[in-house]
């Protein structure tokens, strides 16, 4: 289908998870636990609540109201048909067709909140991980060719996070898996409890996507900043990946992984010239301290 004459990946494109995603698809050890999304006249709706009706994941009680503004109404008659139609692996390819996209790999969009209950148990947070990966190959079943899925791995415990990424590149072909860019444990990207993640990956050919989310998770920058959710999303996504690929770099990641890909998402790139020369001037002063 190429686009004037070229073959176009989206390497970040969102799928809309079916807010039963994790009650129809979770272990049933953990059913009674499962987040439920939430639906109502906004089309987008993200939020999620546990299964007493607390909002899931919600760090504090302040929050802005999204549901208003220009930008609300826009998306809400754009995506109104996609909504109706609950967001399928149809409307997927559609809109691809609709944009000249060939091959887009695909990551979460509620989910991208999932793993970010403070103090999570290890093993429910496993379990959500799994869930959603299974939801995500039996949607990119539809044309496996062009639908390419980044996996959810957990952070709480890397046995989990190895045996999933094992799972996801083995089974279900996947050719990336992703990590929110703040860190949800007590663990900076640098230290060494990631180690058997990223030679697992390295092993694996996996690629690895950071990819930050405004509204929740412990952000090292964003809670500072609420209610207003523009001021968050304006500082919060692009420092916090900046933060990560400190790590990677200044940190010794790839240093110590130098076949491991990683890609830095929803932040946009024109902060990167900046932190690479002020990376290269620290190396320079204190890279030997």
């Amino acid at each position: 289908m190429a686009k004037n004459g070229f073959k176009i990946l989206d390497s970040d494109m969102h799928i809309m998870e079916p807010p039963d995603l994790w009650e129809r698809y979770i272990d049933s050890r953990f059913k009674d636990r499962a987040p439920r999304g939430i639906t109502s006249s906004n089309v987008r709706d993200l939020r999620m609540v546990y299964p007493d009706g607390r909002e899931w994941a919600r760090t504090t009680t302040r929050q802005n109201n999204s549901t208003r503004g220009h930008n609300f109404e826009r998306n809400q008659a754009i995506y109104r048909v996609d909504s109706e139609r609950q967001w399928s692996p149809e409307v997927q390819l559609e809109a691809m067709d609709i944009e000249g996209i060939d091959v887009a790999v695909l990551y979460p969009t509620r989910g991208l909140r999932a793993l970010v209950v403070p103090d999570m148990d290890a093993e429910f947070a496993a379990a959500l991980a799994r869930a959603y990966n299974d939801w995500l190959y039996d949607f990119c079943k539809k044309d496996p060719a062009r639908l390419i899925g980044a996996g959810m791995v957990s952070p709480y415990d890397m046995n989990d996070a190895v045996g999933e990424a094992r799972r996801c590149a083995r089974e279900f072909g996947f050719r990336a898996v992703f990590l929110r860019a703040n860190p949800l444990v007590n663990h900076q990207w640098h230290d060494d409890y990631y180690e058997p993640l990223w030679q697992t990956l390295e092993e694996l050919n996996l690629a690895l996507g950071f990819h930050e989310s405004t509204g929740t998770g412990k952000q090292q920058i964003g809670e500072r900043l609420e209610p207003n959710s523009m001021l968050r999303r304006i500082y919060a996504q692009p420092i916090e990946q900046m933060l990560a690929l400190g790590s990677f770099c200044a940190g010794g990641v790839l240093a110590r992984h130098p076949k491991l890909r990683v890609a830095f998402l929803e932040a946009n790139c024109s902060w990167l010239p900046w932190l690479l020369w002020r990376m290269d001037e620290g190396w320079e002063r204190e890279g030997d301290v």
